[in-house]
């Protein structure tokens, strides 16, 4: 990585780099959505600080870092081998380094307590070939590029159990937790009964996965269907990790955005997010007819 701006060096750091004779590496720590720790120098030998233990010999290191002052977004390029050691494939396919927080620091591996936070940011984009991998790398000012603001229409724009909607996830009789019977690749499900719960009641819902080798991963659900002595649940797409019978999954009750279900299903109007009375494109092209009484009430 090239020196960017020096923001937040310290003075120890500045004057290690003024001695003219430097001992310095760089170290990534590399945490995922879930909260899973890795550390990575680049460095002969492993070195520790901050709570993280920065492994050597671990393949990962950086193209040149773009910093700017201002709103403009840093951003670069991480490069590393793929093992079980550091960053596994079935790992990255699965999903779980999406979205994962990357810090870059120089650090005086003579005194780790000398370091400069050089890069604090998100992993983009991930790209794999010939065991190894390369990943985009998104500075904290990446979140302001994104349009912000109300949209109007008349489904709901809330996520169910988010801040907007507010409606409490854990509310008796909206969740279910047990076992998986049956799946059919990582993307259909079925049980014997789901009783309590009326079919297509966690259709556009969410199955997340509580244990086994696909633990913490979720899925939309497409489908939520009884088919003759069975309940099928099927996902948009497949998990991205194997699952098996035995494995616990929970499923979160479904919403389509409808005023009418929001008010029917969760009891919840007060919080919906959408504007049920804006006129449909019919409206904009509608003309007083004289066969029938033109009162000026409602349209509706």
């Amino acid at each position: 990585m090239s020196a960017g701006p020096t923001v937040g060096m310290s003075e120890a750091f500045r004057a290690h780099l003024e001695s003219g004779v430097t001992t310095l590496c760089r170290c990534w720590a590399l945490t995922r959505t879930d909260g899973v720790e890795y550390g990575f120098t680049d460095h002969d030998r492993a070195l520790s600080f901050g709570g993280v233990t920065f492994k050597a010999e671990t393949g990962l290191s950086a193209q040149a870092l773009q910093q700017a002052t201002g709103l403009a977004v840093d951003n670069t390029e991480a490069v590393g081998a793929l093992s079980d050691a550091g960053l596994s494939e079935a790992e990255i396919d699965a999903g779980r380094f999406d979205g994962a927080e990357l810090r870059a620091w120089l650090v005086n591996w003579a005194d780790t307590s000398i370091r400069w936070l050089q890069f604090r940011g998100t992993l983009g984009e991930i790209q794999r070939g010939g065991g190894a991998f390369r990943a985009d790398l998104r500075g904290l000012t990446q979140a302001l590029n994104r349009p912000l603001g109300r949209i109007y229409q008349k489904a709901c724009t809330a996520v169910l159990g988010d801040g907007g909607c507010r409606f409490d996830l854990d509310t008796p009789g909206y969740a279910e937790e047990r076992a998986v019977a049956e799946v059919e690749a990582a993307r259909v499900f079925r049980w014997d009964d789901l009783a309590g719960f009326e079919p297509g009641w966690f259709a556009r819902g969410r199955l997340e996965v509580l244990s086994g080798a696909a633990e913490g991963l979720w899925g939309l659900i497409k489908l939520d269907a009884q088919e003759a002595s069975t309940r099928r649940i099927e996902l948009w797409e497949p998990l991205r990790a194997e699952i098996a019978s035995g494995d616990m999954v929970r499923l979160t009750a479904g919403c389509d955005k409808r005023m009418e279900t929001c008010r029917l299903k969760f009891n919840n109007l007060l919080n919906f997010q959408g504007f049920p009375d804006i006129p449909g494109e019919d409206w904009v092209v509608a003309v007083p007819k004289s066969t029938k009484p033109n009162t000026g009430g409602s349209l509706r």
